[in-house]
């Protein structure tokens, strides 16, 4: 099949090999590595595929740089997290023949260990679909550390077909995440300047949380919709508190 697979990465030794192996049909699988300490470079080789090792500060930066080095006019961009379902596959070998879109919503599967979670999705927690499919030079990233903003350019369709994403193995992955992401998008608040208000971000907490677990049906999950709902509502409290400490610290040694 003409198209390129594309995953960026950063130490996935463990998801990497599944992923490359449910994108077999590609002409093209490239592999970009940021800054890997663990044994991916490794495994990617292993499977027979491009792989290119760098380093780059913001997650837009290295996934446009991924992009570039594609070489096929259709991109799937997966992370080493995701693979390609059975449906999705056969889906690609009849869209790719007669595209009418310049860019293809793909739907979701989510997973918390081996359990699909269907409900409570959003934030930075997961989507319940992206554009992962897209022609060459119709997607770009933003210049952000964590869930870079998209320009889409073109008309866009939907698939059927669904991405499996085993976002966490358990509720401690949760908590890393929660950690790694408040890190990164308080770096960005602070460089880019933005205002933090005490009374907006205890409003965000409390909306967030009910946007999780009554709106996107997060109660029908049980614990997993709680802590689902749970860390989203978290999450701008914690880059707020994070973003203060920042630009204290900076003061400091400014």
């Amino acid at each position: 099949m003409d198209i390129s697979v594309l995953i960026v990465a950063h130490d996935e030794e463990k998801h990497l090999a599944d992923c490359l192996a449910s994108a077999a049909f590609a002409r093209e699988r490239v592999v970009l590595l940021d800054r890997c300490s663990d044994r991916s470079g490794e495994v990617a080789r292993g499977e027979g595929v491009r792989v290119v090792e760098g380093a780059w500060p913001l997650e837009g930066d290295r996934r446009n740089a991924g992009i570039a080095l594609c070489t096929s006019p259709w991109i799937l961009e997966l992370d080493a997290d995701e693979r390609v379902s059975d449906q999705l596959r056969e889906e690609l070998d009849r869209v790719l023949s007669a595209a009418d879109c310049t860019f293809y919503y793909v739907p979701m599967h989510n997973y918390i260990g081996a359990v699909w979670v269907r409900h409570g999705w959003g934030a930075y927690n997961g989507v319940a679909a992206k554009p992962a499919l897209f022609r060459k030079g119709s997607k770009i990233w933003g210049a952000d550390r964590v869930h870079p903003r998209l320009t889409l350019i073109g008309e866009g369709g939907w698939l059927q077909g669904h991405i499996d994403h085993f976002v966490y193995d358990d509720a401690g992955a949760l908590i890393n995440r929660l950690n790694r992401y408040s890190d990164a998008a308080a770096c960005d608040a602070v460089l880019q300047g933005r205002p933090f208000r005490a009374h907006r971000t205890a409003r965000r907490f409390f909306t967030r949380f009910y946007k999780s677990y009554c709106r996107r049906r997060g109660y029908r999950e049980g614990w997993r919709g709680v802590l689902l709902a749970l860390f989203s509502a978290l999450y701008p409290v914690l880059t707020h508190l994070k973003a203060l400490e920042l630009t204290e610290r900076r003061g400091r040694s400014g």
